[in-house]
């Protein structure tokens, strides 16, 4: 046989292979494995002691966690684990823990922080990127105080930096006008879409059923006794967990209708010069500026360098909004890459993504039970900071259906803010 045609025939025997699930690497075949569980275990007239819908970073890690503490549970999604249509199915999200003056969510992201690694560590999905997280500002903000303060109080380790030690260390931005640098060194990135199939992965691997299935809306007065699915079939229950992101506005819009806020993030992906490491951890950080809406992620994956700015003012439907950036937002991220990277000055822009928030009119989670329906509780508002705490807030969900923690007040329905439709949230 001619070498070339051995070579060939061996490339398709490990292309075939990796189809059929026995991919070697540390994540396997994620979706394979997904698919090839789920296919031994058919949900059609079983009943489970929660039923979650939603497959992203809240739904999955509240199904792990509930598994863990020896629940039967059956997950849903209907376009699967970390979607392209999902708020958890980008790339990269970052892990930070400064959060101005809110004591509250620093020791979430540091408690999730904590879980994540320990969840990688134990499956072996290495999975966070530990890039440090760089807050630049033209000067020390109110905001810039804040954040020392709190990094202090709680016990995270983070530097003070001026325009001078700014420049030196990292030339690849323009720092000319900075004069205020923080840097939490512990922080990261995390690889969003490959994290929750992860976890959905070993959440079977411990009991957990998932399917790929639609539910109807519940129309339930009092509690919830079943669910039906596109299937044909009914789910039951003792207790439901929607954590649907973007579609719970849509599911449940005499509740939520006015408090939750989907609206669209156009985020971009810039190639770097060939052979050029300085956008590339460790030389590059994850980055946010404390004067305006945009931030970053270094070179991940070889992916690119990501950029993007957080923009409240767009809402959407998520099953009919269109998922291709804007002219508008994409004139306005190259004169920001040439204003922050001025060699990126004309780089290429190598991927785009249009992803989704679906926002709280004070960036509040909502984890509460269903005001009709006392069995059905409610988890999103992950407005736009959510995914560093799939963990943590999974861990809390599970707490509060099984009654074992104190609830927190920030995350109750009657404490949210009513956002009138026509208002955009700023």
């Amino acid at each position: 046989m001619k070498r070339r045609m051995f070579l060939e025939r061996c490339a398709i025997g490990s292309v075939l292979g990796t189809l059929r699930g026995r991919s070697p690497g540390p994540l396997g075949n994620i979706t394979d494995s997904i698919w090839t569980e789920t296919k031994k275990r058919p949900v059609g007239g079983s009943r489970f002691d929660v039923a979650v819908i939603g497959a992203g970073v809240f739904g999955s890690w509240t199904a792990w966690h509930l598994a863990h503490a020896g629940k039967r549970v059956v997950l849903l999604d209907e376009y699967g684990p970390a979607n392209s249509r999902a708020s958890s199915g980008g790339e990269s999200r970052i892990i930070r823990m400064g959060y101005g003056a809110d004591e509250n969510y620093t020791r979430l992201s540091m408690r999730a922080l904590v879980l994540w690694k320990e969840f990688f560590a134990r499956t072996g999905t290495n999975l966070f990127h530990r890039t440090g997280l760089l807050w630049i500002g033209k000067r020390e903000t109110t905001k810039a105080k804040e954040i020392q303060e709190t990094l202090t109080r709680c016990g995270v380790a983070f530097e003070k930096l001026d325009h001078r030690e700014l420049t030196k260390r990292y030339p690849q931005f323009d720092m000319n006008e900075m004069t205020c640098g923080i840097l939490e060194p512990e922080s990261g990135a995390l690889m969003a879409r490959r994290s929750v199939q992860a976890v959905v992965n070993d959440a079977i691997k411990n009991g957990v059923v998932y399917e790929q299935l639609a539910v109807e809306t519940p129309r339930a007065k009092g509690p919830l006794t079943s669910l039906t699915v596109n299937s044909g079939n009914q789910i039951t229950a003792e207790t439901y967990v929607f954590a649907c992101g973007s579609w719970l506005e849509k599911l449940f819009p005499e509740v939520l209708g006015q408090r939750i806020l989907p609206n669209r993030q156009e985020v971009f992906f810039f190639g770097v010069a060939p052979g050029d490491a300085s956008f590339t951890p460790p030389a590059m950080p994850s980055w946010i500026s404390l004067h305006d809406d945009t931030y970053g992620l270094p070179n991940l994956d070889n992916r690119g360098l990501k950029i993007a700015h957080e923009d409240f003012d767009k809402r959407i439907d998520p099953d009919t909004q269109i998922r291709i950036v804007s002219s508008e937002a994409t004139d306005r991220i190259r004169q920001d890459v040439a204003r922050w990277f001025p060699s990126l000055k004309d780089a290429p822009i190598v991927e785009t993504r249009v992803c989704q928030y679906e926002t709280t009119s004070n960036r509040d989670f909502i984890v509460d039970r269903h005001p009709g329906m006392e069995n059905v509780w409610l988890v999103g508002g992950g407005s736009g900071h959510g995914f560093k705490h799939g963990p943590a807030l999974g861990e809390y969900v599970s707490k509060r259906i099984l009654g074992t923690i104190t609830p927190e007040p920030r995350f109750s329905l009657a404490t949210k803010q009513v956002v009138p439709r026509h208002t955009p949230i700023k």
